[in-house]
């Protein structure tokens, strides 16, 4: 029976669905939960005392201001800090180059407000980032995926893709990728944007977990290598790449300020949509991530990040090792905050879930992380917000649970033979 709405939406809500990990949010509020599901940083590690003191410091200095509306770019100060900074690596950003959004999301909602059209072939990793898949579809965006595997994205894959279709656009997440948690390496980064210069095909650089990395070589950024590929001398950066960061991983994500580098035009661009979305990011919350980025708060809290959750991936792969069916398989990240399960063939994560929450422990099935669906076996493990001693519970959980189900799954194999 439709309802009074069902027959007034707009066309593009059929095409809206619902997180699944928002959902799963829902049911790991519960205390008894051990939650391996939503990606959330770890709240022990919130510089509360910082931003309360950050907070008196703006409102006794700037009150008015920072309670006031502001311009739709972005506060001007954290405008040029963000700026500065972007240029350490030789890159000729500029103020004009930086936009603040409410949270990447939102930046992902404009690029599919500004770029994408109904039809619109957008190029993805598999697995790749759901919330992406969301913000891009409702604007019509028909997906073509290229296949991954411990080193990032398959770029060999790709050429032969854009050999014969040419793309809109290109999301990817190179640093420690959600939700695989797999780094795209050097080689394939340098593919990746050369292709994306020989075809002129934007590149959506989705960044926000390159500073947690925990062992290994800091790579350089699509931004930076497209730079240098294109060997411009222009003191304003005009490329491919629109870079999306946050300071939801490095400071706290209930500030709700990111911040997107890309080409003066398209920023300008951003700015009118932001217009209409909702006039500005907070100033209060704006001011509040400048004073903690221009004294170098930030710079000095960011290790203390990187251990806590060293620690908790350190401890989840040794339980892992312990607990899990060796028939199971899984990513080993560098950093971030994810790590990726394959299941054997035949098993179903959906279905698993449903035997885990019984032993009150949750994930996120793989299934919602591919745009092209169908692929049931996988799941995402998160391993940033429980504490060690949860993360070894909750695993030995979910290891007599798969246990169970390997058990299950070969007693159904022999009755078949």
């Amino acid at each position: 029976m439709q309802n009074f709405w069902d027959q007034r939406y707009a066309q593009r809500v059929k095409l809206m669905k619902s997180s699944a990990i928002r959902d799963l949010l829902k049911l790991t509020e519960q205390p008894e939960i051990i939650s391996f599901a939503g990606g959330l940083p770890a709240p022990d590690v919130f510089p509360i005392e910082q931003v309360d003191a950050a907070s008196h410091k703006v409102l006794q200095e700037r009150g008015a201001q920072a309670l006031q509306y502001g311009p739709s770019e972005g506060y001007g100060p954290l405008l040029e800090l963000i700026a500065r900074t972007a240029s350490r690596d030789g890159l000729p950003i500029t103020p004009e180059n930086v936009f603040i959004t409410s949270g990447s999301q939102q930046g992902l909602d404009f690029i599919g407000r500004l770029l994408v059209n109904p039809g619109d072939l957008v190029l993805v990793e598999s697995p790749t980032y759901m919330g992406a898949l969301q913000a891009l579809a409702p604007y019509g965006a028909e997906y073509v995926t290229i296949p991954s595997d411990e080193h990032g994205m398959i770029t060999s894959s790709l050429e032969e893709v854009l050999a014969t279709r040419k793309p809109k656009l290109m999301y990817v997440l190179p640093n420690f990728q959600n939700p695989a948690g797999v780094t795209m390496s050097l080689e394939r980064r340098r593919q990746l944007v050369e292709l994306a210069i020989r075809y002129e095909i934007p590149i959506i650089e989705d960044d926000p977990y390159s500073q947690l990395r925990f062992e290994g070589e800091h790579l350089p950024s699509l931004l930076t290598l497209e730079n240098e590929l294109r060997g411009t001398e222009e003191d304003t950066y005009r490329g491919y790449i629109i870079q999306l960061n946050t300071f939801s991983k490095v400071l706290a994500p209930g500030l709700r300020v990111a911040w997107m580098i890309a080409a003066p035009e398209l920023v300008r661009k951003l700015v009118q949509s932001k217009q209409g979305a909702d006039l500005q990011t907070a100033s209060l919350n704006q001011m509040i991530a400048y004073e903690l980025m221009r004294d170098g708060f930030i710079e000095r809290h960011i290790p203390l990040i990187r251990r806590t959750y060293r620690e908790r991936r350190d401890v989840m792969l040794n339980a892992m090792d312990e607990h899990f069916p060796a028939c199971i398989h899984w990513t080993r990240p560098e950093g971030g905050m994810f790590l990726w399960i394959t299941l054997p063939e035949g098993m179903n994560a959906t279905e698993l879930l449903r035997e885990a929450v019984k032993e009150n422990v949750a994930f996120v099935p793989g299934a919602s992380f591919h745009a092209e669906g169908g692929v049931q076996n996988t799941l995402r493990l998160s391993f940033s917000n429980a504490t060690p001693e949860r993360i070894r519970e909750g695993i030995a959980r979910l290891g007599r649970v798969f246990h169970k189900a390997v058990a299950a799954q070969t007693t159904t194999a022999s009755t078949h033979v």
